[in-house]
């Protein structure tokens, strides 16, 4: 037991040696009272009356002890928990990869003899037998009328995660050859993004496939992808058509912002890298030999298109 003068009442303002102030010890834990005034606190009280720091100092040294409880009267300190961040399920689980499938698999075949992509094409890409089910499965699409397909699955990433594919038809002749399917609306329809190093010339192709057959590649999945979003040294690689208006169309818009393009030379016949590719040339050489940007881009597609 502890006595001392009152801090509440201050005791006796005649007799200055009167203490009626006293500690005691109460269920395993200190109480304070006054005989003259009163006053009732248990200890933790007393202290944040008269010494807030002290205070909160003790209620943390307490609660390390493990000394806090319903017999202490003691707050216990509030501790926040922040909430469980559950990782979404990736949406390939299940399916195959296409260089796990059987050597003379359809899907295989046309993409390693008939497409010759390197062997790391046949690592990200995924086979499915049923295109429609399975993309139902993840966001309602097709309808009941709709028929069903074997597609190979071209997978569009963002920081890792799936957020959209890809479905390049295995049917001779189908009237679809590609599907886009986008899981986030609003992230852009580009494959290959998250694996490209940033700080290097980035290309830019039309389709997937023909990313594989050039360094540091990115690929359009839709002709509506405006890149104008990301910051990045950007070439843009289109196919070899001076023909067709859209392309020519889209090579000018490029070049009238700012970007690097390719405009191929007028040997080349091949209409696109995967073309070339299979004809044996050196698309490396080729796309690097003829980048173009500002206005000798704008003379030299005036020439090209004129093919």
């Amino acid at each position: 037991m502890y006595n001392f003068r009152c801090p509440y009442c201050g005791d006796s303002q005649k007799h200055k040696n009167k203490a009626r102030g006293y500690l005691y010890i109460i269920k395993n834990d200190y109480n304070f009272k006054c005989h003259n005034c009163g006053v009732t606190r248990t200890f933790t009280n007393f202290l944040k009356d008269h010494d807030p720091i002290l205070h909160d100092q003790y209620v943390m040294e307490r609660y390390k002890r493990g000394t806090t409880g319903r017999a202490s009267n003691t707050p216990d300190p509030k501790i926040s928990i922040p909430k469980p961040v559950f990782k979404k399920k990736d949406i390939l689980t299940g399916l195959v990869k296409i260089k796990d499938l059987n050597k003379e698999h359809p899907a295989r075949i046309y993409l390693e003899q008939g497409r010759q992509l390197p062997s790391q094409a046949l690592e990200d890409l995924y086979y499915v037998d049923n295109f429609k089910e399975w993309t139902n499965q993840h966001k309602e699409t097709f309808d009941n009328v709709t028929k069903d397909e074997p597609r190979i699955i071209i997978p569009l990433r963002k920081d890792g995660i799936v957020i959209g594919y890809q479905g390049r038809s295995l049917v001779p002749n189908s009237k679809i050859k590609y599907i886009t399917i986008m899981l986030d609306e609003d992230a852009l329809k580009v494959y290959g993004v998250d694996t490209v190093d940033k700080n290097e010339t980035i290309y830019v192709t039309e389709g997937p496939f023909d990313s594989f057959f050039l360094p540091n590649s990115i690929a359009m999945c839709g002709s509506d992808v405006d890149l104008r979003s990301l910051d990045y040294n950007f070439v843009f690689v289109y196919d070899n058509e001076p023909r067709n208006r859209e392309i020519v169309k889209k090579i000018a818009i490029a070049a009238q912002r700012g970007y690097k393009v390719v405009i191929w030379p007028k040997d080349i016949k091949e209409k696109d890298l995967n073309d070339m590719v299979l004809s044996g040339l050196n698309v490396q050489n080729i796309v690097e030999s003829n980048v173009y940007s500002g206005l000798e881009a704008k003379l030299k597609l005036q020439t090209w298109k004129r093919i």
